[in-house]
């Protein structure tokens, strides 16, 4: 069509009007990228036309959009006359093409030739200078600015403002933008995406305020940047900048829809953000690729997955940021066959070199195939490889159980020219942290302290995290103390491993630490605490967090809810477990498993079983923890036949293969319906080795059932084990009843938080300032029992039991309402599980004592054990 009006063009042969044509054709293909504005060219030529500036501007400008800047560059040189908008023009194609050190070339040049540079020039100049590094070149370019007198010139103060948020100088950029008055719709929004970019999110949203009081509207740009600053603030602001949008009548294109999108995608709001994306008929690569990883992000693999299949239908051709997205789903998939179906339209596409489809190709094959060289040819494939395609290399090598050959490509990484960056090293730790490569490690810390990589929070964080891993928390405190900024990662790291080791009470004074080092608590370091709180049953420590969370917005978010259905669950409060779990749209496996763990560990076994049940209805399927909890609730509720059935669907539906500890479980079952030969049967016959705690188990079940002969062969297998196991004789100590051995177990110990205070009390020890006090408050209850014709029998000996110790002082310093929480370090004897039952009758407390893994929860009377 272009064509033919070309033709009509020339033969009305009108010198005047074919000039206005040309430029009216090149004019309006210019705004619309049309690619085929470029058969002016040919007329232009024909009509002796080609002297003219004009007209040659557009054409170099049409060829830099629709034909890349090679091309552009070819005109731009066979044109006989030049000016600065021929300078910026050829200057800006190089700037869009990331060819920023050719850019300041042709500025050069630019000055050399004797023009003049405007506004437009010296604002690509500044995108060069930032994009280089360049800041001394930038500042000569602020300083030719305030020289020609472009101080107050919009454009160029946006350039500048842009220009030292770059270089983390937001608090320059700011000056600047106060001392310039009468700013634009550019200006305001250029400071606003700079205070975003330096995370200060407050500084953004309260300039978004300020630019309507002055009267300046925002445009969708201004809008793109204040979603940005939404994520640190919560669903809520994103809400709000998305109801002013609506107010102010902006148009939704497609970059605004996408910001939206990614905005309701990061809080798990994927209704919202799929009815922004239908809201206008407009689609495009960009907001295709939105939508998919907006799917990934919240696990919802199958939808990532269709939305691909309706782009494609569309007929939008996905580009290499959407085959990224979409590879980045098969691999958190463990998709193979998905993976190399993407990969076949890589292939059809012509985009197998490109770096980024072959790094997320790399991680695909890695992460899904059991053959590395699947990785390693779609390696060799790319024409040049950066520093993420080695690093990711390596680490896949690394977690394949191939070390030596992923420190070698280290080694072949660094000989290829590419130093490894702060992510390259930061992965290498951990891959070869979780393969136990200690003395690689070390080397590679060597190499960090040599580079200012050393500097980096992202390789000390790894650091931190690998010396923690390895139970060094010695040398974690030392890099941790060597650290110019510390960050919440920090601190949740080593939260984190101090729990795997048991260290709960010193994870817990974590928190002390990021309160003096100004760094607020996030979700996960959130999540850690509760744990610590769980294991160490301080309820109070982990109502404390449950409110911070709720103050603070964590409370929604899946790994904070998660922890406060262990924390209740473990600390005997299973009703505020269950408000917990309800509070969670869609629990996950970790949500179940806490849910059913705690309703079995608290003797609600029938509802134990009964949220099992519920669980496979809502299509989460059991993992092998689910199944420890469901074997541990049969085993507590007698239900032998019901948990072998259950034993037996692990391998034979779920195809979960049993674990020592489900054998553990299993032999419980099996000792507590008396089937002990069948108990010993399992354990001869298991694919493991046996340990002390089965054995210990099996012993226990032949003291139930009086069974000596087994009892002493089961001991005897234990003790060969562990002959210093004081378990094992005192089971047989009080299966023999024999007083003459005398063995004696260590003194069992419990403790009570109280006002933020832990109290320990010790079997027989009278060293508590308040002993005596304790005591009396005994005697008292004891008299009160006989007063209302309780059936107490109690033993002498037993006023010096440490839980009875803790439950009464637990009494005499709380509130009359609250209740008691108690920790043992070994089961409660008949006479104390007696003693508090009596007491919840005689006054509105509950107590709730917990034993290793089992909780006794007394109210009103009764124990929840029902015993």
């Amino acid at each position: 069509m272009l064509c033919k009006a070309a033709n009509r063009v020339i033969n009305r042969n009108e010198p005047t009007f074919l000039e206005e044509a040309c430029s009216r054709i090149l004019s309006f293909c210019n705004s619309n990228s049309l690619k085929q504005g470029i058969s002016v060219h040919s007329p232009v030529i024909k009509l002796g036309l080609h002297h003219h500036l004009y007209l040659n501007n557009n054409l170099l400008s049409l060829y830099a959009k629709c034909f890349g800047v090679n091309k552009a560059r070819h005109f731009f040189d066979e044109m006989p006359h030049k000016d600065v908008v021929s300078w910026t023009g050829i200057l800006s194609a190089y700037v869009k093409n990331g060819n920023h050190d050719t850019a300041l070339r042709v500025f050069d040049s630019t000055l050399i030739s004797g023009e003049s540079p405007n506004e437009f020039t010296l604002s690509s100049v500044l995108r060069s200078c930032s994009s280089m590094g360049e800041f001394d070149y930038g500042t000569c370019i602020q300083g030719y600015v305030i020289k020609e007198g472009f101080d107050q010139n919009p454009v160029l103060i946006s350039g500048l403002i842009d220009f030292y948020s770059k270089f983390g100088l937001v608090t320059e950029a700011s000056n600047l933008f106060i001392t310039k008055g009468n700013h634009d719709t550019v200006t305001w929004t250029m400071m606003i995406s700079s205070c975003v970019l330096a995370q200060r999110w407050v500084q953004a949203l309260q300039l978004y305020v300020d630019m309507v009081k002055a009267g300046v509207a925002p445009n969708e740009f201004t809008f793109v940047k204040l979603l940005g600053a939404c994520s640190a603030h919560g669903l809520n602001y994103g809400k709000l900048v998305h109801a002013h949008i609506l107010l102010r009548g902006v148009k939704l294109n497609v970059v605004l829809k996408t910001a939206l999108v990614n905005m309701y995608s990061r809080f798990r709001k994927m209704e919202d953000a799929i009815k922004v994306s239908n809201s206008t008929p407009e689609y495009d690569t960009m907001l295709w690729t939105a939508l998919i990883s907006g799917f990934a992000q919240n696990s919802m693999f199958r939808k990532a997955v269709s939305t691909f299949h309706a782009m494609g239908v569309s007929g939008i051709i996905p580009n290499n940021y959407m085959f990224s997205s979409i590879l980045n789903v098969s691999s958190l998939m463990l998709s193979l066959a998905l993976g190399q179906q993407v990969h076949s339209r890589v292939v059809v596409t012509g985009l197998e070199g490109d770096v980024s489809v072959g790094n997320a190709l790399i991680n695909m094959y890695v992460k899904c195939s059991d053959n590395v060289e699947d990785a390693l040819r779609v390696f060799r494939g790319i024409s040049l490889p950066n520093v993420v395609s080695w690093t990711s290399l390596i680490a896949g090598f690394a977690e394949h159980g191939l070390q030596l050959d992923s420190f070698h490509l280290f080694t072949e990484m660094r000989e290829a020219g590419i130093e490894p960056n702060s992510f390259t090293i930061s992965s290498i730790i951990r891959s070869f942290g979780a393969a136990k490569l200690l003395p690689q490690i070390l080397m590679l810390h060597g190499h960090v302290v040599k580079t200012n990589l050393y500097e980096d929070i992202a390789v000390q964080n790894a650091l931190v995290d690998f010396y923690a891993e390895f139970g060094m928390l010695n040398d974690a405190w030392q890099i941790v103390d060597r650290m110019n900024r510390r960050d919440a990662i920090t601190y949740t790291t080593l939260a984190s491993r101090m729990n795997q080791m048991g260290h709960h009470e010193s994870a817990l004074h974590i928190i002390t630490d990021m309160k003096n080092d100004d760094i607020k608590i996030d979700e996960f370091s959130t999540a850690s605490f509760l744990s610590a709180s769980a294991d160490l049953g301080t309820i109070m420590t982990g109502k404390q967090l449950h409110c911070h969370s709720v103050k603070s917005g964590l409370c929604k978010w899946f790994s904070v809810l998660n922890g406060l259905v262990n924390l209740y669950g473990k600390c005997g409060c299973i009703h505020d477990a269950q408000r917990a779990f309800g509070e969670i749209g869609m629990p996950d496996i970790f949500s179940w498993n806490g849910l059913i763990s705690g309703l079995t560990s608290n003797g609600y076994i029938p509802s134990a079983l009964s949220t099992f049940d519920d669980m496979k209805l809502s299509g989460v399927k059991p993992d092998a923890i689910t199944f420890l909890s469901i074997l541990s609730a049969c085993s507590n509720g007698k239900l032998t036949d019901l948990g072998l059935e259950h034993f037996q669907s692990m391998r034979e539906i779920y195809n979960i293969e049993p674990q020592l500890d489900h054998y553990v479980h299993l032999v419980g079952i099996l000792g507590q319906g008396g089937r002990l030969e069948e108990a010993m049967e399992v354990i001869q016959t298991m694919p493991f080795t046996a340990n002390t705690s089965i054995y210990k188990t099996l012993l226990r079940a032949c003291k139930a059932h009086r069974n000596i002969p087994l009892a002493e062969h089961t001991a005897k297998q234990g003790l060969e084990l562990d002959p210093f196991d004081p378990a094992f004789y005192i089971l047989l100590t009080n299966l023999y009843q024999d007083a003459e051995k005398q063995l004696r177990k260590n003194p069992s110990h419990c403790w009570v938080e109280i006002r933020d205070k832990v109290h320990v009390f010790v079997a027989g020890e009278r060293s508590h300032p308040r002993t005596n006090e304790i005591y009396e408050q005994i005697e008292s209850f004891e008299a009160e029992f006989k007063k209302h014709g309780y059936l107490f029998q109690g033993i002498v000996h037993s006023y010096y039991h440490s839980e009875k110790l803790a439950v009464v002082f637990g009494l005499l310093n709380t509130p009359s309402k609250a209740t008691i929480y108690v920790i043992k370090n070994s089961s409660i004897c008949r006479d104390c599980h007696n003693f508090m039952t009596f007491v919840t009758q005689l006054i509105d407390r509950e107590i709730i004592v917990r034993e290793g893994n089992r909780l006794h929860s007394f109210r009103k009377g009764e124990c929840s054990c029902r015993g």
